[in-house]
């Protein structure tokens, strides 16, 4: 017979006022729509623009010092309006995804009134997050980060200041996407560049100094070679999650879902918000959004106690479980 470790059972009451309601500020009022989200940690804004700085840095050395210089006209206005679109379209999907909520779970709403509201019958629980104070949604998870839960939260990414969750997450995949192609096309031309200038004279293939020129194309070597396999790497893993219908979170902690999961082309369509059309790759478009949360939404149902006790939720600052104070059916579980 198998034992599970203490750790993995909860800490349960059968009383709603474990939820301690003293404790839970009340939800304050919806933000209006269109309210811009914006996370105020030092490390996540330092790491944003850091990401604009490399991007325009790109920018600065594809034009300066590859195109105008050319004096092949036709290659020069061709690939500066490639490269200066996607790196517009990589900025502004940065942007979307930093700046849109990610599917925060309302604060505070773990209070007495509303679980009395939500009217629990036998074999139903609520999970209640302690450090936010918030009653947890199937799938939803704390970040410490943004100090809030988050709906079907993938991970904190502190290139975009902010969680990739529900809402945001095909902003994310476009960002990735275009960084890498960027990355990939800014490759290409300084190989081309690099032979061009091997031919002729390295005075005339560029308006700078030959050791700068050079000095500045390996930087942007470099930092090509670097971007392109990160970003290719997270945009492939990012595809994977959606088409399994799987979080990055769900997927290390390999829990058993007993969730109803989405076909792959239905979770696609909702992540990037209808039909497969051009609007799929467009920053400016969002995802289809989902329905607002309903009370049967807050509510998870169980058979038995065991079942309780073999379901972990993980959160970015995850402690450590106590053992539980009674086995009988549970009505509160404080995750």
């Amino acid at each position: 017979m198998m034992l599970i470790p203490a750790h993995h059972f909860r800490d349960i009451e059968r009383k709603p006022q474990y939820l301690q309601p003293e404790k839970c500020i009340p939800p304050p009022h919806p933000r209006p729509a269109g309210t811009m989200w914006f996370i105020r940690d030092g490390c996540g804004i330092a790491c944003a623009i850091v990401t604009w700085f490399l991007v325009l840095y790109a920018e600065f050395v594809v034009l300066f010092v590859m195109l105008i210089p050319s004096r092949d006209y036709v290659y020069s206005v061709i690939n500066g309006l490639v490269f200066n679109l996607l790196a517009f379209l990589a900025l502004a999907s940065h942007c979307r995804a930093m700046l849109t909520d990610p599917g925060a779970v309302p604060k505070g709403n773990a209070t007495k009134e509303f679980i009395e509201s939500l009217q629990l019958k036998p074999g139903q629980v609520v999970y209640k997050c302690p450090k936010c104070c918030s009653i947890k949604p199937d799938r939803a998870h704390h970040c410490s980060v943004c100090k809030r839960c988050i709906r079907k939260m993938d991970h904190h990414c502190p290139w975009v200041n902010n969680c990739v969750g529900e809402n945001n997450q095909k902003y994310f995949v476009l960002f990735t996407m275009y960084i890498a192609l960027i990355s990939l096309h800014a490759l290409i031309m300084v190989g081309f560049h690099f032979l061009h200038c091997f031919e002729e004279d390295w005075t005339k293939c560029s308006s700078f100094s030959p050791p700068t020129t050079v000095i500045l194309l390996i930087l942007l070597c470099f930092e090509g070679l670097l971007f392109l396999i990160f970003t290719s790497v997270m945009f492939g893993t990012q595809v994977h999650s959606i088409c399994t219908d799987e979080t990055g979170i769900e997927r290390l902690q390999r829990k058993k879902q007993r969730r109803e999961r989405r076909g792959s082309w239905k979770s696609v369509k909702e992540t990037f918000g209808g039909d497969f059309s051009l609007n799929w790759f467009n920053p400016f478009s969002g995802p289809r959004h989902p329905k607002p949360l309903s009370d049967r939404d807050w509510v998870r149902q169980v058979s038995s106690v065991s079942d309780t006790e073999n379901t972990e939720t993980t959160t970015t600052t995850e402690e450590p479980s106590e053992e539980p104070k009674n086995e009988d059916f549970v009505e509160v579980v404080d995750e």
